[in-house]
């Protein structure tokens, strides 16, 4: 591989607004950046070296943009693994490798690859469509899966007993065992070719009721340290079994009984480590690079204690968006905003994100209170009816 500071063309699929912040992280080490999405709206299009429209699960489009590239990357799972395997057979680096993608692709074969290599996981059946979550329904309550496809809280549904089973998927996918829950957590972890690891503290996560999506996160944790030190040791220890190149995320679920059960992982940088760019040494996105151009990686140490909290449409609102309070939001100290580029708007899409520091840790909850009240993510029909 051409040395990564000389003319060397790092490709992306996808460019949302992980690839976005990724790319933003790139020029500190002179890489030139080429991206691949559906949309000509993408928040990468305006931000890339280059950039391309297409589709990520065609194998033709895939392939072709990869034989432009000389280190390929992903930033979302839902690609052309095909093209994948067949880039990596006539050389090109892929990282994540093909096979972490499609094992992490399919949520059935995720948690047979927990069950098997000894990770601690909620219990699971897995099932082909509507008729047969029937058979399983002693098995409730439980969250019924999508195999493939869920995306963002997308794709799971929460079965409480018999009278809901209409509302299930009538496709591939696993019932998990509800799990009586004190709170969920993620890990980050990284690994580059030597095999050297690095993980990020835990946060904690706290989930829109709704939408199954994170309303906002809180670093460090306040778990005990045996928790936290178990926490690291199962992300370290997945990393390492599926031996992937890269960043995972790994959420977890911490049991009322005080268990770590892993819940899902993506081979990518994730919304829960949002904040690594201002409160640790080295964030998530820098730490990807060092690891797939098998750099050594970065210190995960926590600067200052922070919160991140996810900017989300509001409800009712759908077209060009505007960002009411955006003044105010600016006056708070320790506050920091990052727009994902998105031109329009609508209910629950994340538009964007606030990262808050600061050393006392019940401001910093009092803060995310006083961000969620203050900036919005509203259509410009709604801002000019309130001139």
């Amino acid at each position: 591989m051409k040395a990564f500071y000389k003319d060397f063309k790092l490709g992306i699929l996808g460019g949302g607004q992980l690839g976005r912040m990724l790319i933003q992280a790139c020029p500190n080490l002179d890489i030139h950046t080429c991206v691949l999405d559906p949309s000509p709206l993408a928040p990468c299009a305006g931000i890339a070296t280059e950039f391309f429209q297409g589709d990520l699960q065609d194998f033709a489009t895939v392939y072709e943009f990869g034989k432009k590239v000389d280190l390929l990357t992903i930033e979302i799972e839902n690609v052309n693994v095909e093209a994948l395997y067949q880039l990596e057979k006539e050389g090109l680096q892929v990282c994540p490798q093909p096979r972490v993608i499609e094992t992490i692709q399919d949520k059935r074969k995720q948690k047979q690859f927990y069950q098997e290599h000894g990770i601690p996981t909620a219990d699971f059946v897995l099932v082909d469509d509507l008729a047969d979550i029937k058979k399983h329904s002693d098995f409730l309550p439980a969250f019924n899966k999508l195999g493939m496809g869920g995306y963002d809280g997308g794709g799971v549904i929460r079965l409480d007993s018999t009278t809901d089973l209409e509302k299930a998927f009538d496709a591939p996918g696993l019932l998990e065992k509800a799990v009586d829950m004190d709170r969920e957590i993620s890990v980050i972890a990284a690994r580059n070719a030597h095999g050297d690891v690095a993980v990020y503290p835990i946060v904690e996560c706290v989930f829109h009721a709704e939408h199954n999506l994170v309303d906002y996160l809180i670093s460090p944790s306040t778990l005990s340290n045996d928790l936290q030190n178990q926490a690291i040791e199962i992300a370290s220890s997945l990393v390492q079994k599926l031996d992937i190149i890269g960043l995972l995320a790994v959420e977890m679920f911490v049991s009322s009984s005080g268990e770590i059960l892993v819940n899902e992982v993506a081979p990518r940088p994730h919304n829960s480590g949002h904040q690594t760019i201002n409160a640790n040494v080295t964030s998530q996105y820098e730490q990807l690079l060092r690891a797939i151009l098998n750099l050594p990686l970065g210190s995960t140490a926590i600067n200052r204690p922070s919160a991140m909290v996810n900017l989300l449409g509001e409800a009712g609102h759908i077209g060009p968006v505007h960002y009411s309070g955006l003044n105010k939001l600016l006056l708070i100290p320790g506050v920091h905003l990052f727009l994902y580029g998105k031109a329009e708007t609508r209910p629950f899409r994340k538009m964007g994100h606030v990262t808050i520091v600061d050393e006392d840790r019940n401001i910093l909850i009092e803060k995310v209170a006083q961000v969620k009240q203050t900036i919005k993510a509203v259509t410009l029909q709604e801002q000019e009816s309130q001139a």
